[in-house]
């Protein structure tokens, strides 16, 4: 009896310490996401097939179909493993402006920016739970080479993305 008390106690202070990890709500993002929210939650975004190659960014949010993590044939192992029962999926970008840019998702999963061969390390990372369209959002300094985006870890087969420049 006394192991299930310790247990319960102990799994409680984990959902806990978790649960204060993660922000709830709009106004707990570090800085402002009215701009990026409004680009995710826009009717008219294109869906992209995983493995699509973009000729330059994309000037609205898009919707980027997922695959089973295990069928999407990343390009590159993403820097935190999938869970299992997660989708995957991935784009080229052909042309960028080297710059500061904001990559926004519209749901929970993990985002990989490679470059030269390179994973690229975010600048800046935010976000929360419990705001309409918008999950999180990071900032990643670009140069003016072609770059892949990966998402994976993602719950739903598709997710929407911004890739917006920084302000």
């Amino acid at each position: 009896m006394r192991v299930l008390a310790v247990l319960a106690a102990l799994s409680f202070g984990a959902t806990s310490a978790l649960a204060a990890e993660e922000p709830s709500g709009c106004d707990k993002f570090k800085w402002p996401i009215e701009r990026e929210r409004a680009a995710l939650t826009a009717p008219d975004r294109a869906t992209l097939a995983s493995g699509s190659e973009q000729a330059a960014l994309p000037s609205a949010a898009v919707k980027l179909a997922l695959a089973a993590s295990s069928d999407a044939k990343l390009p590159t192992p993403p820097e935190r493993a999938p869970k299992d029962g997660s989708f995957a999926g991935f784009t080229r970008i052909k042309s960028a402006k080297a710059g500061l840019y904001t990559i926004s998702l519209s749901t929970g999963a993990w985002i990989d920016v490679v470059q030269d061969g390179h994973v690229l390390k975010p600048v800046a990372f935010s976000g929360a739970t419990d705001c309409d369209g918008i999950r999180k959002t990071v900032k990643y300094e670009l140069s003016a080479q072609p770059f892949v985006l990966q998402i994976s870890g993602a719950k739903e087969n598709s997710v929407s993305i911004a890739i917006l420049p920084g302000q």
